[in-house]
């Protein structure tokens, strides 16, 4: 998987299609008020943000949306999961990456995900359902009878409320799923999220990519 996937070139088609949704969201001046139920941030100083800026700080690295690409090409996931939204970017990727895919993604604020709808519709990113709420009252409701291919967690950085979400979508994964867990090393109870995940008996295969 290493070398088949990781270190593969990346398809140019969707590197241009990935910058250019990228660009529009660094070129977008609005600002928005931010409902942040999760740890918050460690850059911004008030929920009052630009567009422009939570793309640059909070967004997907160009570097792991290429990564994310790749994944996804590879694996031609069928389900994608998404716990975290924000202004749509990772979201976008992974549409890109897997365009027959079908995506659910969760968003706790509202206003956030009325930009990334925004950029979806622009796009013509048909593939994407985004459900609003807090991820405690809408993860159990969408995992219900489902099975997810990828699941994508970057929505609360805690501890806990990682771990939760893990144990949650454990139960609705394949032998065959993958989860990314973004911003691992983000602070030191996300770093210890991620060691108790890695050493779960029901975990078969971990890469650390040292983000």
């Amino acid at each position: 998987m290493a070398s088949k996937c990781f270190y593969k070139k990346t398809n140019s088609a969707k590197i241009k299609r990935f910058e250019k949704a990228r660009k529009k969201l660094i070129s977008n001046s609005k600002i928005i008020e931010v409902t942040d139920f999760g740890k918050g941030s460690l850059v911004f100083k008030s929920n009052s943000r630009k567009v422009s800026e939570i793309t640059k700080i909070a967004g997907i690295s160009i570097k792991k949306a290429y990564l994310l690409l790749r994944i996804c090409d590879y694996f031609n996931f069928e389900s994608i999961l998404e716990i975290g939204t924000s202004v749509g970017l990772g979201t976008s990727t992974m549409s890109i990456g897997s365009p027959k895919a079908k995506i659910i993604t969760l968003e706790g604020c509202p206003n956030t995900a009325a930009i990334a709808e925004d950029l979806f519709i622009d796009f013509n990113l048909k593939n994407i359902e985004t459900i609003i709420g807090d991820f405690r009252i809408t993860l159990p409701k969408v995992l219900g009878n489902k099975q997810f291919d990828l699941i994508y967690f970057d929505g609360n950085h805690q501890k806990k409320p990682t771990l939760d979400y893990f144990n949650q979508c454990l139960k609705k994964a394949s032998e065959h799923s993958v989860f990314v867990f973004d911003d691992i090393y983000w602070s030191d109870e996300m770093t210890e999220a991620w060691e108790e995940i890695k050493t779960h008996p029901e975990v078969t295969l971990t890469v650390d990519i040292f983000q």
